[in-house]
C-alpha cells in the first residue's frame, strides 16, 4: 500500500523541518515548498493526500492558496491543514470558512502534528464506524453519501468535505442534539482537538449553502445544534 503523500508549504526553515521531520518518521511521504507560487505549482504537478499549509508566506499567502484550490474542483477535494502563528484567530476562522479542515497553531508538538494529520486523513477517506452510504431524504433535501453529493430539489449544494460530514451526522439523526465535542468527534474524528468556535465555522457556512433551508439546522442554546424534525 503507498504510503500517504503530505506537501508542506512552509517558508521558515526550522519548522519546514520539524514537520518534515516528525511526518517522515511516522511513514509519510513528504514533499516540500518554500514559497505559495512553488506550493501551488507543486499541487498541480502531483496533487498530495493532504496539504499542510502555512497562512504567512511570502508571494501567495495561505489563504489565497487554500481559496484557489478549494475553488478548482480538480483540487477541491485535497484536504488542508493550516499551520497559523498564535493569535491569528480571524484567520483561522477565515481558512475554516474557504474549506480548510483543520489547523495548527505554532507552537506546536509533533505528536500533535501526527495526530491531526491522521485524523483528518482518516476524515478524508470516509473511515468512520458507521453506516455511511444511506441517502438522507427530508423534504427536497437530498444528501447521497455514495456520490459525496448534497441537492436542493434539482441544484446541487456545494459543501466542502468537512461541511458534507457534519450535515450527514446531523440530518442521518433528525431531532437528536449534539453538542460541539460529538459533532467534532462525528466528522473529524475522536483524536483530533479543534476550538468549539470552527464548528459554529462549518455550522454556518452549511446554512448559508443551505439557503431557504437554513433553518433546518438548529441552534440548542447552551447545549449544540441538532436537525429539525
Amino acid at each position: 500500500m503507498p504510503k500517504p503523500r503530505i506537501l508542506i508549504i512552509e517558508d521558515e526553515p526550522d519548522i519546514r523541518e520539524i514537520l518534515q521531520y516528525s511526518l517522515e518518521r511516522e511513514g509519510f511521504e513528504v514533499a516540500v515548498a518554500t514559497d505559495g507560487l512553488a506550493g501551488l505549482q507543486a499541487v498541480r504537478k502531483k496533487a498530495p493526500d493532504l496539504l499542510m499549509l502555512d497562512l504567512m508566506l511570502p508571494g501567495i499567502d495561505g489563504l489565497e492558496i487554500c481559496r484557489r484550490l478549494k475553488g478548482d474542483p480538480t483540487t477541491a477535494g485535497i484536504p488542508v491543514v493550516m499551520v497559523t502563528a498564535k493569535g491569528d484567530e480571524a484567520d483561522i476562522v477565515l481558512g475554516l470558512g474557504l474549506g480548510a479542515d483543520d489547523y495548527v497553531p505554532k507552537p506546536f508538538s509533533p505528536k500533535e502534528v501526527v495526530a491531526r494529520v491522521r485524523a483528518v486523513l482518516r476524515r478524508s477517506d470516509g473511515a468512520r464506524g458507521e453506516d455511511t452510504t444511506r441517502v438522507v431524504t427530508h423534504g427536497d433535501l437530498t444528501i447521497d453519501p455514495n456520490r459525496h453529493k448534497v441537492f436542493l430539489g434539482d441544484d446541487e449544494v456545494n459543501l466542502t468535505a468537512t461541511e458534507f460530514r457534519i450535515l450527514q451526522h446531523l440530518a442521518g439523526r433528525p431531532g437528536r442534539v449534539f453538542d460541539r465535542d460529538q459533532i467534532l468527534a462525528a466528522a473529524v474524528g475522536p483524536n483530533t482537538v479543534v476550538t468549539d468556535r470552527s464548528v459554529d465555522v462549518h455550522i454556518r457556512a452549511i446554512r448559508k449553502k443551505l439557503g431557504d433551508r437554513r433553518d433546518l439546522v438548529e441552534t440548542v442554546r447552551g447545549i449544540g445544534y441538532r436537525f429539525a424534525e
